[in-house]
């Protein structure tokens, strides 16, 4: 029955996911070195809108927006900034100062809208997080910039004045830059308040709030989307009603369907005899907190600077030291890591595959550029033995162990980042893409190390991780 239920959830998510792209053409070019997309219905003459994606973002994340205003009859261009993505060029310069990265994703910003023929028309600007402050500094420097819409806002630039035409949409679960959208719109009008439109002169600027939001479902958010092609039609005089589907609703669907439905292809897997070792208590606190306290303390003084994405040297160093001490802990025990099975590793890896495939698709980019490969191979050396001790000491384990288990890696990179705060700050950024991993992957894994063995399923997650991470933080080279 659960399969069942898994298997119309993919369906009907399928359909929404389809349907929303139905009659949008979408075409890839490039602007330079820069990947771009070009999202718009057949004949469409309506005005430009560029889409910025946000830190560690890509096009696809940015569907959500670009979709609904190509239904509305706008051409949307969507780009991705310079090491993000499948951009082959990484970010550089200083990313503390604003002549410094800042400054060269401003250029290149311009140089996407330098190559529209927008036909006289001002273009409009749409951008999530790192980007709604780009935007504003490119809207500052040109006066072809028509209405801005900025997502989970952040700008030091956004005055009293500037920019002229503003909507800000922020999520819900954002309470900082819930404030700071408020206090845009209170510089134009002190007494104005959430939800409303204030305009004085040319000015026009507004603040709504995506309803049981955060910093990534707000993409997804139908009110933001629909207040977002609003916007628009109010600057350019437009009327236009697109169908806003619940596309974020639909992707959640589609995952945990594709999920669910490997549990039953796992149990065709043939059983092997797995030797399970009883672990007492004692063994499990050393197992855990060993690691947690001396892999920060090792790692973070060696402070490894080689691979060309931000901290991923760092994390490989992490995981290789944090997954071996405890490989070294469990084979001092004899406590067995089971067998090896080459077909569940073959199953594991392409329903992995498939997994990625339709998150590349559907809500972010997962296919990494030639460039990322060897960084992923790096990655790999670390990920595998993690996810090998990983998969001994959670795979037969209850819920609460395997809590125990992640919360002990996840806390010794905070005590990572709090010896070294500056250099390892971007680790913090990386705590969500490991509870995603942990739920969707790990899950899947669990299920065929019950039948195959915890070193079957954690040499496949540790190559799955090592390609996660590698394909979801840019790549970076100092000043």
């Amino acid at each position: 029955m659960k399969a069942v239920l898994a298997l119309i959830a993919v369906v009907l998510s399928l359909f929404v996911l389809e349907t929303a792209r139905q009659g949008v053409s979408i075409t890839h070019f490039a602007v330079g070195e820069t990947p771009a997309t070009r999202y718009a219905r057949a004949g469409a003459d309506g005005p430009s809108v560029v889409v910025a994606h946000g830190f560690a973002g890509s096009q696809q994340m940015m569907q959500g927006y670009a979709l609904p205003l190509a239904q509305a009859g706008y051409q949307v261009y969507a780009f991705e900034f310079l090491g993000h993505g499948r951009h082959k060029q990484p970010m550089s310069g200083d990313v503390n100062a604003l002549d410094g990265t800042t400054r060269l994703l401003v250029a290149q910003t311009s140089a996407v809208i330098d190559s529209i023929d927008a036909g006289g028309v001002p273009v409009a600007l749409l951008g999530h997080s790192m980007a709604t402050d780009i935007l504003a500094r490119v809207a500052q420097e040109r006066d072809d910039i028509g209405p801005l819409v900025l997502v989970s806002a952040f700008s030091q630039v956004i005055d009293a004045n500037t920019p002229p035409d503003l909507l800000l949409i922020t999520g819900s679960w954002e309470p900082g830059l819930r404030d700071f959208a408020q206090e845009a719109v209170q510089m134009v009008d002190p007494a104005a308040t959430t939800g409303e439109t204030v305009t004085a002169g040319d000015l026009r600027r507004r603040a709504v709030i995506a309803p049981f939001s955060e910093h990534v479902s707000v993409l997804h958010s139908r009110a933001g989307r629909a207040e977002a092609v609003a916007w628009l039609d109010g600057f350019y005089g437009r009327q236009s009603r697109p169908m806003i589907l619940p596309t974020g609703t639909a992707i959640l669907g589609l995952l945990i369907g594709i999920v669910l439905l490997f549990g039953p292809i796992a149990k065709r897997l043939p059983q092997q005899q797995i030797a399970v070792s009883e672990m007492d208590r004692k063994h499990l606190a050393v197992l855990l907190l060993a690691p947690m306290v001396l892999t920060p303390l090792i790692a973070v003084p060696l402070s490894p600077s080689f691979l060309p994405v931000l901290v991923a040297d760092y994390l490989g160093l992490h995981l290789l030291i944090f997954g071996g001490i405890q490989l070294a802990l469990l084979w001092h025990w004899r406590h067995p890591i089971g067998p090896f099975g080459w077909s569940a590793l073959a199953l594991l890896l392409l329903w992995c595959a498939l997994f990625g495939f339709l998150l590349d698709r559907y809500a972010a980019n997962f296919l990494p550029t030639p460039q990322r490969i060897w960084i992923m191979g790096v990655l790999a050396l670390g990920a595998v033995p993690y996810m090998l001790a990983d998969m001994v000491l959670s795979a037969q384990s209850a819920f609460w162990r395997r809590l125990l288990v992640r919360l002990a890696f996840l806390i010794s990179l905070g005590i990572a980042v709090a010896l070294d705060f500056e250099g390892l700050f971007f680790l913090i950024m990386i705590a969500p893409v490991l509870v995603l991993f942990y739920a969707v992957f790990g899950t899947m894994g669990r299920q065929v190390a019950r039948r195959s063995g915890a070193a079957t399923s954690g040499t496949a997650l540790g190559l799955v991780l090592a390609w996660a991470l590698g394909v979801s933080f840019p790549l970076f080279v100092g000043s």
